[in-house]
């Protein structure tokens, strides 16, 4: 009977945790990005529930800070001067941006 007490604790436990990493992304970062997302894709309700569901999918897969971090490295890409250059070659960067490229990828897939 212990056991299962113990498991079913387990269960409980773990889905407040995983549903916590899930939502770990602020609403106005949420609004952002589906702000954004129906800018370029269309302001209909197909396309809000789109791309709700999108950032739904992409905060599921990275976490709120590697989000941000690749965001700042992609708006860095686009600028121009010396100082930007930074952010367009190192092997790092790169990384940190193929990581939401590939969320936003199955996030399309999923999604659109």
């Amino acid at each position: 009977m212990t056991v299962r007490l113990f498991a079913a604790m387990t269960i409980l436990g773990a889905a407040p945790l995983h549903a916590q990493a899930v939502n770990d992304y602020p609403t106005n970062a949420r609004a952002e990005y589906v702000f954004a997302c129906m800018a370029t894709n269309g302001q209909s309700r197909d396309m809000l529930d789109r791309c709700s569901c999108a950032i739904d999918q992409i905060a599921e897969v990275l976490p709120f800070e590697e989000y941000v971090q690749a965001e700042t490295v992609l708006r860095m890409q686009q600028t121009t001067g010396e100082r930007a250059g930074i952010f367009r070659g190192m092997a790092q960067m790169t990384e940190i941006t193929a990581r939401l490229k590939r969320a936003e990828a199955e996030a399309e897939i999923l999604c659109f």
